[in-house]
């Protein structure tokens, strides 16, 4: 009838679930915080980044220079008026 020590002690907290919870790394960082956080970055992976981010930066100004300079991409849906109706009157798809 009486609970033993054995089933007392085993509803105990341990003292890991009582000890606090340890404040997240990512909280509350500002931006100088983050700026410094940079120093963490390996060398290694810096000349990669530079050039990952030298292709992306030469790959917009590519797609954006051809938007603007070529006059002979259609941009807008043309002749729309002439298109012919279907008689059994089913909609494009």
């Amino acid at each position: 009838m009486f609970a033993s020590r054995a089933a007392l002690k085993a509803f105990r907290p341990t003292y890991r679930m009582m000890a606090p919870v340890p404040k997240d790394p990512q909280s509350g960082h500002t931006i100088t915080q983050r700026i410094r956080q940079l120093s963490k970055i390996p060398a290694e992976l810096i000349p990669l980044g530079v050039v990952v981010a030298f292709a992306v930066f030469a790959g917009g100004y590519s797609i954006v220079r051809h938007f603007v300079v070529d006059g002979t991409i259609r941009t807008k849906r043309q002749n729309r008026g002439i298109e012919p109706v279907h008689a059994s009157g089913e909609g494009h798809h």
